[in-house]
């Protein structure tokens, strides 16, 4: 007779999650996730298969999580320029939230993406799902006529994309909230096309 499970599996893969972001892949081993999560190292593998198996099943938690978190930030939102705006403040409030810091998304990049095709292959639609919403937000705010229609909404949404996941990294870093606002001002002041 088969064992039914003895954990929620969305819990221990949440604190997988986690442990992930703030210790990244690497310093992560088997016995802290398993320590971490509170199962069985049996369990885990049967459940999660290998590391890197539970690591891309965290990155995929995690691209929920932040989703949620995006869309929440961006709820009620009237112009494509406060979505902007409200998911560039989205990067550095994230600390004030229970979430580690910074991004387990360019945690990835940097730490596996070279090397881990897998890995370099999520990374890179996170970044085009990313771009493809804030373009979405441009062309709308161009169609309603609350931006200008001579701005390049693809050009633009690699623009903010890279201010994003820059402020994510800086948010990770910097105390300096006045600063993170500043830039956050000054990307923002693209969208006044002259």
């Amino acid at each position: 007779m088969a064992r039914t499970k003895e954990f929620d599996e969305d819990a221990v893969l949440l604190k997988a999650m986690r442990l992930f972001w703030e210790q990244g892949y690497e310093k992560t081993s088997m016995m802290d996730l398993v320590s971490h999560m509170g199962v069985h190292k049996r369990s885990l593998y049967d459940t999660f298969g290998d590391k890197h198996s539970l690591y891309m099943k965290a990155l995929n938690r995690y691209s929920d999580t932040i989703e949620q978190s995006i869309k929440s930030n961006m709820n009620g939102a009237r112009t494509a320029e406060k979505a902007i705006r409200l998911l560039l403040e989205a990067a550095i409030r994230q600390e004030e939230d229970e979430l580690p810091k910074g991004c387990l998304m360019v945690n990835t990049a940097v730490e596996l993406a070279l090397h881990d095709s897998e890995s370099r292959a999520w990374v890179n639609q996170s970044m085009n799902g990313s771009e493809q919403l804030i373009r979405g937000l441009i062309e709308a705010g161009q169609q309603s006529g609350e931006l200008d229609k001579t701005l390049n909404a693809e050009q633009l949404s690699f623009y903010f994309h890279n201010a994003f996941t820059g402020l994510r990294v800086m948010a990770k870093t910097s105390d300096d909230r006045e600063k993170l606002k500043q830039i956050i001002e000054t990307t923002m002041s693209i969208l006044k096309h002259n």
